[in-house]
């Protein structure tokens, strides 16, 4: 196949998109979409921008939940994409139309339940729901390309973890990844996983 070199005005080659649920000053719960997110073992690392309210949260609280919706929440999670709880809203984010919002979750219409460990709420809706406590943060060892803002790379333990028995396996303690539809984040487009094509030796 033959191939061109491209230079690619994103590379969100695909992640699973996550709510994050953080404690904002005022007491009342922040949610803040994502898809930069890996996991490893017990830790998951979250890429967070510097005018993220829930960046701020998480390093003040150093707590919070990922709440990962499935493919039938992707119109919920369009619906707080322009919604930042910075006030005021950061000036380039004006710019593409953001605008403050003090209760983003009254935009959603979901539900919060209270969490096990951490002060933040889970969203109740979120077929997997994960609460994390966090352990480092680091700053970028170069500033984004054309970007008027930076990130940091923030460092989370897993303390508990809550999934719907519906897409759970027979012994409660593996997810079933025929009935778990994950909302991914591709290039800018929401898909979803379709088709299971078999496990690892490790499954």
């Amino acid at each position: 196949m033959e191939t061109k070199s491209v230079q690619l005005p994103v590379y969100y080659f695909g992640t699973p998109i996550a709510l994050i649920t953080t404690i904002n000053v005022a007491g009342n719960v922040n949610i803040t979409p994502m898809s930069s997110a890996w996991a490893l073992g017990d830790r998951i690392v979250l890429g967070l921008s510097e005018t993220s309210q829930g960046r701020e949260n998480l390093l003040r609280e150093r707590q919070a939940v990922l709440n990962f919706p499935d493919a039938s929440l992707w119109q919920s999670v369009e619906a707080i994409a322009r919604l930042t709880g910075r006030n005021p809203v950061p000036e380039h984010k004006k710019k593409y139309g953001y605008t403050y919002a003090s209760d983003k979750l009254a935009s959603l219409g979901l539900t919060t339940v209270a969490s096990e460990i951490v002060r933040p709420y889970r969203i109740q809706e979120c077929p997997l729901q994960i609460e994390v406590e966090l352990l480092a943060s680091h700053d970028p060892a170069l500033p984004l390309p054309g970007s008027p803002e930076s990130f940091q790379i923030l460092e989370t333990r897993i303390v508990k973890c809550h999934a719907h028995e519906s897409i759970l396996r027979l012994d409660g303690n593996h997810i079933d990844t025929e009935q778990w539809k994950p909302l991914f984040y591709i290039f800018r487009n929401y898909a979803t996983s379709s088709q299971n094509l078999g496990g690892t030796f490790k499954a």
